[in-house]
């Protein structure tokens, strides 16, 4: 289910930069520019990916500490994300760069806004991942069973590859858009 969806994902927002580069060049209408903000989003989701990867290495070590410690750092850095686009998306007003000023700008706000929406949907999962870790890791044996239950074990694998997904994703959007300024 979760291959199902990431293909999805990606033929949604292969169809809405595509649609992008089509209404652009048909239109003659100009770039948009890619605030810096976006870049330095790009960077923190690359972080959390990093935490994330991390996390699953401390799983597989039976690392009770460094597994809970990078599931909240990842959960962390993901609300810094959404802030961060929040102000993002304050910054693009301030500057006059409004969700109706072009069909350009309209497509950076929706094709940002959808990208969080779906870091917003991993959110609750990576919440449970933490929680029922923190719950179930109390003593030896409680922890002996979590690490070694093949349900939370395929949950963590794709949870990880999820995350993974929209991170890439994310870097595919911004060099998409900084690219795109330079044509």
């Amino acid at each position: 289910m979760l291959f199902i969806l990431l293909f999805g994902l990606a033929f949604l927002f292969l169809a809405l930069t595509v649609s992008y580069v089509y209404i652009r060049v048909t239109n003659d209408v100009p770039p948009v520019q890619v605030p810096f903000l976006f870049v330095l989003n790009t960077v923190i989701l690359l972080a959390s990916s990093w935490t994330m990867m991390r996390a699953k290495r401390a799983y597989l070590k039976d690392n009770t500490e460094g597994y809970q410690q990078n599931l909240r750092i990842t959960m962390l850095l993901s609300v810094f994300f959404t802030v961060m686009q929040g102000i993002a998306w304050w910054w693009l007003f301030q500057n006059n760069v409004l969700l109706g000023s072009s069909t350009t700008t309209s497509f950076l706000y929706v094709i940002s806004f959808v990208h969080l929406a779906h870091v917003l949907a991993g959110l609750p999962f990576l919440y449970k991942f933490s929680k029922s870790a923190k719950k179930n890791m109390v003593d030896p044996v409680t922890v002996l069973v979590y690490f070694s239950d093949p349900e939370k074990r395929l949950g963590l694998r794709l949870l990880t590859i999820y995350w993974h997904f929209l991170d890439a994703l994310w870097v595919y959007l911004v060099l998409f858009f900084a690219i795109n300024q330079l044509i």
